[in-house]
């Protein structure tokens, strides 16, 4: 009697334990750039399978790859939302707005990572989703384009041409600030695709800082351009001189959690077990599930770091100048 009681009662509490856990979603865009440049397939997996080693107890995980949009049963159960995709017009994200809003108003939480904190941007009217030109924009949407005002809230701030800016640097995080996300995470400096000047909420409202550097003035150099440079960017590295955020986590009204992630242009970088694991942090924190004091500590081998990326044609070597006569 007391053997079956006992049963039942572990039985219970793994029941108990089974429910609490939380539903993670990773969505992967389709192929992108070069060899291991936008391994959005690769990285997304390589995600998942931290979180499975070091945080099964904590969350489930469902990944969808190659740009597929997941079925509406999967979007649902989700209590995060992860994106690591190409962005601009042809964000996954896009043609979904109206059934991620209704996700985010129920507190779900939501992830982007490198080019999928980019939403469409307003060239000539408003972009659909096809890269036409609508006009007017619909109500209760930005006119700096799709999804612009939607990623402002959900995400705490986003990347809009003419404002923020993509250069290749080596970021120097000297200083980790304390917040679930950064746990296990120390100081750090990786050569990548750091986006900056996000257009952030206004007054940061909400907003934590999590990766901060100060950008080389060569970041600048490339004129100015819908990514490469602008005034007001120019003002911020060259006379300011302060550091830009590339990695931020953000509380939202609705209750629910959002973190942006602007390096990720390389897969080389998921070696970097500090960078990794602020990623998987912030994923199990935006799913609200308690960030464990070491952090999720993850470990792959060379093998596993590599595996699952697309298969691409190599880049071509820029053509060498032809020898002049003499």
């Amino acid at each position: 009697m007391k053997k079956s009681f006992l049963s039942l009662l572990l039985l219970s509490a793994a029941f108990v334990s089974a429910a609490d856990k939380k539903n993670v979603l990773l969505i992967a865009g389709k192929p992108s750039h070069g060899p291991g440049e936008h391994e959005h397939n690769a990285g997304i997996q390589l995600l998942a399978s931290g979180l499975k080693q070091s945080a099964a107890d904590l969350v489930n995980v469902d990944v969808a790859l190659n740009g597929e949009w997941p079925s509406d049963e999967r979007v649902a159960k989700a209590d995060t939302i992860v994106i690591y995709s190409d962005g601009g017009a042809g964000h996954p994200a896009l043609p979904h707005l109206d059934q991620l809003a209704k996700k985010m108003a129920a507190g779900t939480g939501f992830v982007c990572l490198h080019y999928a904190v980019e939403p469409a941007y307003e060239r000539a009217g408003w972009l659909s989703v096809d890269g036409k030109p609508v006009s007017p924009p619909p109500a209760g949407r930005s006119s700096k384009g799709k999804g612009a005002l939607e990623f402002k809230d959900w995400l705490g701030g986003y990347f809009e041409q003419h404002w923020s800016v993509n250069p290749h640097w080596m970021a120097d995080f000297k200083v980790i600030p304390d917040h679930p996300a950064s746990r296990g995470v120390k100081p750090f400096g990786s050569n990548d695709e750091w986006y900056f000047n996000m257009r952030f909420r206004d007054n940061m409202e909400g907003v934590t800082p999590l990766l901060s550097s100060i950008a080389p003035a060569e970041t600048m150099n490339r004129g100015e351009g819908p990514h490469a440079g602008n005034p007001d960017v120019k003002k911020l590295v060259l006379e300011d001189k302060k550091p830009v955020v590339v990695a931020w986590a953000v509380e939202r009204k609705d209750g629910g959690r959002g973190f942006g992630f602007t390096g990720g242009h390389y897969h080389a970088g998921w070696a970097n077990d500090s960078q990794r694991t602020l990623v998987l942090n912030a994923i199990v924190w935006t799913a609200k599930a308690e960030v464990p004091a070491a952090g999720v500590a993850t470990k792959f081998s060379e093998e596993e770091l590599k595996a699952n990326q697309d298969k691409k044609a190599p880049r071509k070597a820029p053509a060498k100048p032809a020898d002049k006569k003499k």
